[in-house]
């Protein structure tokens, strides 16, 4: 059986990390490097990077960036954010990333995954899709941090990104983003129902209680949450012994939180 993971995300923007609500009114929490280092000293199960700006400013990804926080990074990395080829991929592979992370690019050229996950493997591959929810209901995927919508629906889209090869899929409401209310525990359903592979929840965690919402009432793998860390004194072990208390297998702390 697969264990359930807790993922703190670190956002990176410039030269340092952020936190906002709804992808927007970022607030600067701190620097990458000594994140870094808290998590690991926390033993949390991954961690995930994402390059808040690059694709906005149509930048290439900071390998040699990413070099030094994966030298420092004693757990599994994803790392996200401008990638628009197989050679960036590679590079950020080669920089010491164990997973990338795919998000805008994909909806312009799909068969980036084909590509990644036939060089690389399909364990190296996580597609991102972030969902904007309509007054009426409506799902509908964006891209580019949010800012434009892209007519695709999020359960037809982690369809096609899956039979394509991706290891995994990050599902985050941009709406709950940030607001520690909670998951889009619908939109999480809506996307498990349709797949078979591992789909992380992210945007809204507040509580643990949100944490095991997220695993054992809508089925996801992993929670990913970063403003509860960040703004709370709850910590990825907790969230563990949560889903632990509520019967889902997890990896055991191997250090004090």
């Amino acid at each position: 059986m697969l264990k359930a993971r807790v993922i703190p995300t670190l956002l990176w923007r410039d030269f340092g990390l952020v936190k906002g609500v709804g992808f927007n009114s970022w607030r600067r929490i701190g620097s990458v490097l000594p994140a870094i280092k808290v998590y690991n000293a926390r033993d949390v199960d991954e961690l995930v990077l994402v390059d808040i700006t690059a694709t906005l400013q149509h930048n290439p990804p900071d390998h040699e960036s990413v070099a030094d926080f994966a030298d420092a990074c004693s757990v599994p990395l994803t790392v996200g954010g401008g990638v628009v080829d197989l050679e960036q991929i590679t590079a950020l592979l080669h920089a010491g990333a164990d997973k990338v992370l795919l998000n805008s690019a994909l909806y312009a050229n799909p068969a980036l995954v084909d590509q990644a996950a036939r060089r690389f493997g399909a364990q190296c591959v996580v597609a991102s899709i972030d969902v904007r929810r309509h007054l009426d209901g409506r799902l509908e995927c964006a891209s580019h941090a949010g800012t434009r919508l892209t007519g695709r629906e999020p359960q037809a889209f982690a369809r096609e990104l899956a039979d394509r090869g991706a290891g995994e899929i990050l599902l985050t409401s941009i709406d709950r983003d940030g607001t520690l209310q909670g998951y889009d525990l619908a939109l999480i359903e809506h996307v498990v129902s349709a797949i078979t592979v591992p789909v992380i929840a992210s945007g809204g965690a507040g509580s643990y209680r949100h944490i095991v919402e997220a695993v054992v009432q809508a089925g996801a793998s992993a929670a990913a949450a970063a403003s509860m860390f960040h703004f709370t004194e709850q910590t990825p072990a907790g969230a563990r012994m949560a889903l632990r208390e509520a019967g889902v297998a997890v990896r055991r702390t191997l250090a004090p939180s």
